[in-house]
C-alpha cells in the first residue's frame, strides 16, 4: 500500500490552496495511507477533510537550535515521522519544511525546484526536485504540479472540506441573534489581516459601506485578533453596522460558506470562501491576486500594479498600493457581482 506524508505546517490560507492537490492525491491513491504535519491551528481545518489518515501536529513556531525545547520537538517528530517506505512531499518550500521531510527518513522526498522556494537552502532536503515553474500561477496550481513526480497530472481544483450540520446551525444562530433575517442577502465584510500591508484603511471601508448600504442586504463586520477588532469597532461606530461576535475557526469557515459576498482583502476568510465558490470581493496590496486570490470569473479584484508591487513586505512606510484602492471601485466591484450572482 502506498504511504504519503504531506507537509504543509501554515498558514491557513496556504492550507486551503493545498486541498486540491490532496484531492487529487486521494483521487489517484484510492487505498493509500496519506498522513499531514501541521502546526496546531491548521489542525482545525484539517479535521473537516475526509480521507487524511493522520494528523500530525508539530510545535516549529520559534524554534532554536540551542534550546532544550527545540531537541525534545525533534525527538518527538522522529518518532511520530519515521517512515522509510514512505514518499514525503514539501509543498511549504521552507528549511524547517525540508528537514521535516529530511527527518522522516522517507526515502522519496519530493519539492519543487530552488528557484520556486522561498528558502531555496530547502532543497538540499530533497531526493527529487520538480523543474522550474513560473511563479506567477497561482499557488494551487503550482502544488498540483508537484504532483507530477509521483505520476499524477491533475488541473481540478477540489476543496474537500466537509461542514458538520450543528456548526452551520450555530452559525445561523449567531446570525439570527445579530439581526439577519431570513431572505436577506448576507455580505461579509472582512476588514483584518495578519499584515499591516494587507488591511485596508477605515475610512475607505465607512465610504465603500455608505456606497454598498442596502435593505436588501445584511452587511457584517469580521475580524480575527484584537488588533482587527479595535479596527472593526472604528468602521462600526460610523457606519452602525453590526459587529460578528468572536467566532472560531471552523464558524468563520461555516460562515464564509452562508454568505452571498465576502468583501476581503488577502486572507484565509477570503481563501475559505473561494474554496465554497462563494463570491468574492478581494483587496490586494503587496500580494499577488494572480498568484494568492481568486480564481473563478464570478469573483472580482481590486488591485493596482505599481512599480514595487508584489513586494509581500508585511510592514510599509508609504501603503501607497492601498491608498490607490479607492471606495467607488470597490463599491462598483460589489455590486456588479451581486447583480450577477443573483
Amino acid at each position: 500500500m502506498d504511504n504519503f506524508l504531506i507537509i504543509r505546517l501554515s498558514s491557513l490560507g496556504d492550507i486551503i490552496h493545498t486541498l486540491p492537490a490532496f484531492s487529487a492525491l486521494r483521487k489517484n491513491f484510492p487505498e493509500a495511507k496519506i498522513s499531514w504535519i501541521v502546526e496546531e491551528k491548521g489542525k482545525e481545518i484539517l479535521s473537516l477533510v475526509p480521507g487524511i489518515d493522520k494528523t500530525i501536529i508539530a510545535h516549529t513556531t520559534g524554534w532554536r537550535l540551542n534550546t532544550k525545547k527545540f531537541w525534545a520537538e525533534i525527538s518527538n517528530l522522529k518518532k511520530e515521522l519515521k517512515n522509510k517506505d514512505r514518499v514525503a512531499l514539501d509543498f511549504q518550500g521552507l528549511v524547517k519544511s525540508g528537514f521535516i521531510a529530511f527527518l522522516s527518513k522517507a526515502q522519496k522526498r519530493i519539492g519543487f525546484h530552488r528557484k520556486n522556494l522561498r528558502e531555496p537552502l530547502a532543497s538540499v532536503f530533497y531526493t527529487e526536485r520538480l523543474e522550474e515553474i513560473p511563479e506567477d500561477i497561482h499557488v494551487m496550481r503550482k502544488n498540483l504540479k508537484l504532483l507530477k513526480l509521483i505520476g499524477i497530472d491533475d488541473d481540478k481544483l477540489e476543496f474537500p472540506v466537509v461542514l458538520p450540520v450543528e456548526l452551520t446551525e450555530t452559525v445561523k444562530s449567531k446570525l439570527r441573534e445579530l439581526g439577519h433575517e431570513e431572505g436577506k442577502k448576507l455580505i461579509i465584510l472582512n476588514v483584518g489581516a495578519a499584515w499591516e500591508t494587507k488591511r485596508w484603511f477605515p475610512d475607505k471601508w465607512v465610504s465603500f459601506i455608505e456606497r454598498i448600504r442596502s435593505k436588501e442586504f445584511f452587511l457584517l463586520l469580521v475580524w480575527g485578533n484584537e488588533e482587527e477588532r479595535e479596527l472593526a469597532i472604528q468602521i462600526s461606530e460610523k457606519t452602525h453596522i453590526p459587529l460578528s461576535p468572536p467566532f472560531s475557526l471552523k464558524e468563520v469557515m461555516a460562515l464564509a460558506k452562508e454568505s452571498s459576498l465576502l468583501v476581503s482583502g488577502d486572507t484565509f476568510a477570503l481563501q475559505v470562501a473561494c474554496a465554497f465558490s462563494r463570491p468574492v470581493i478581494g483587496i490586494f496590496g503587496p500580494t499577488n491576486p494572480q498568484r494568492n486570490g481568486p480564481f473563478r470569473s464570478q469573483d472580482r479584484v481590486a488591485f493596482h500594479r505599481l512599480s514595487c508591487s508584489y513586494c509581500y513586505k508585511r510592514s510599509c512606510s508609504s501603503l501607497e498600493c492601498l491608498k490607490i484602492i479607492t471606495p467607488e471601485e470597490v463599491a462598483a466591484l460589489t455590486l456588479q457581482s451581486l447583480k450577477e450572482n443573483v
